[in-house]
């Protein structure tokens, strides 16, 4: 490995912990907000690093052009959730919701997350990101709580005893994977580095490899938010602060899928086993129709833009299931493009809640006219995420339902219903929360507007031009998926 790469990937690793540690004795607001905007924004300039020079294979690190794709994601709108965030705590100090006590553990915890996702994607050892994940998972249920209230304690604790119990099931599969491995591998670490797990895959038990796949389906399936393991997702989002909320659907969601992706691949590699696409295709489907009609009943804007990442979830896991170098493609793209939007729609709807002082939807209408900047952005916001054209999520559910169609026609007939009904959902509350009669208080929002319409932007930009470069990247990782 080269000085330049080992680096990078302490750079990476190390900024959040070292942010963490100094945060966590900062008392004042105006120095913590800012230290925390600059140790996320010079994560993520290590990130862009791995696009120059890459690290040679490790035993516990591993650089690819997969990951890397989920590195730079996670830690460009870790940046801008940091941006967001400075104003949005502002307000929360003012307020009296958040103590100076609270406000150090919150900038620490942030970091901490940073660190603990970014250790699963660059991970090379399959226990190693186990470990990340369940230090992420305990990280986000401290953040969900930090209100101290009775509801967000309770959906602290759902979201604690649920994750634990998904991660306990990845757990058990990633031993599995493991014990199918050591005959050919041997004992050792070694049978749990991930690229020489997939160099002798061919090798590997395939009956053992079957169960463990269900068992990591279920178990990280949990932290993608797939329904029915769904349960914990809509009341951490609607209890916890906005920017983890924000977080929670752009970043750590697809933390939990590169690590579905990967013990895919692991399967795909091995002859004679059970095709890991059906189950995820069923699984997907099940998802996008299931919060699709639930999208319908709900009364608190943050649960409703919650069922909406559940619904994404399920197109992004269907398309990888799916597989092929044009679903893969289509998910991957799908990815990218629910993260930036997600997250810019929960910017909009933090200070949404902070104007008008509640999170119901029936209390808050007109913004269009009351808050014309956060009720239009919200309104492109919504258009993205219901893949109307030409945002980049039109594009990228259209390519999903092209691939079907050309394979299996009769699952696009559940993948087009589904969308078409969240379509009609989003559209039906949205009429309701920016347009008629102006309802709540009409003050004017103390808000960052930046990083909302730097990912609407984006967003925009990518459904009418990508770069040729960006293509060949993502056709590179597309085939690596298989």
């Amino acid at each position: 490995m080269n000085v330049g790469s080992f680096d990078a990937v302490s750079a990476v690793l190390g900024i959040p912990i070292v942010a963490a540690a100094i945060l966590a004795i900062l008392p004042g607001y105006w120095l913590s907000a800012r230290l925390n905007v600059v140790a996320a924004l010079l994560t993520f300039l290590a990130a862009l690093s791995f696009f120059l020079e890459r690290p040679a294979v490790g035993s516990y690190f591993h650089i690819d052009d997969l990951n890397v794709v989920f590195i730079v994601l996670t830690t460009f709108v870790a940046f801008t959730t940091s941006v967001f965030s400075a104003s949005y705590i502002a307000h929360e100090i003012e307020i009296g919701r958040l103590t100076p006590n609270y406000l150090r553990f919150y900038h620490a915890m942030y970091q901490i997350l940073m660190f603990a996702m970014n250790l699963a994607l660059v991970s090379n050892n399959i226990g190693l990101m186990w470990v990340a994940i369940e230090i992420a998972t305990l990280t986000t249920v401290l953040m969900v709580g930090i209100y101290r209230t009775h509801e967000a304690l309770e959906a602290a604790w759902k979201y604690f005893i649920l994750g634990s119990v998904g991660i306990a099931l990845a757990l058990f599969g990633t031993i599995l994977v493991y014990l199918a491995a050591r005959p050919v591998i041997g004992e050792g670490t070694d049978a749990m580095v991930w690229t020489v797990l997939i160099s002798r895959a061919a090798a590997f038990d395939p009956a053992l490899l079957n169960v463990a796949f269900v068992f990591l389906l279920l178990g990280y399936g949990t932290k993608v938010g797939l329904a029915p393991l769904h349960a914990w997702l809509p009341d951490a989002h609607a209890e916890g602060p906005t920017p983890i909320s924000a977080v929670l659907s752009g970043l750590l969601l697809n933390v939990a899928l590169y690590a579905l992706l990967r013990f895919k691949m692991l399967l795909a590699a091995t002859p004679h086993t059970v095709a890991p696409g059906q189950l995820m295709v069923t699984m997907g489907l099940v998802s996008l129709i299931f919060a699709s009609f639930m999208l319908y009943r709900r009364r608190d804007i943050k649960r409703m833009f919650a069922y909406s990442s559940i619904e994404h979830m399920g197109i992004i896991v269907f398309a990888f299931g799916m597989g092929g170098p044009l679903a893969n493609f289509a998910g991957l793209l799908h990815m990218v493009m629910h993260s930036l939007t997600k997250s810019a729609i929960f910017f909009a709807v933090g200070h949404i809640a902070q104007v008008k002082g509640t999170q119901k939807i029936a209390d808050i209408g007109g913004l269009t006219e009351t808050n014309p900047v956060l009720g239009w952005g919200l309104v492109l916001g919504v258009i993205a995420i219901a893949g109307l054209p030409p945002l980049g999520i039109f594009m990228s559910e259209f390519l999903v339902v092209s691939s079907t169609f050309a394979r299996e026609p009769l699952l696009a007939i559940p993948l087009v219903f589904g969308i078409l009904l969240a379509l009609g959902a989003l559209f039906m509350h949205l009429n309701t929360i920016a347009f008629g009669e102006p309802r709540g208080p009409t003050a004017k929002a103390e808000a960052s507007y930046v990083p909302m319409f730097a990912h609407l932007t984006l967003v925009f930009v990518s459904g009418i031009y990508m770069p040729s470069a960006l293509v060949t990247w993502f056709q590179n990782v597309a085939k690596l998926l298989g």
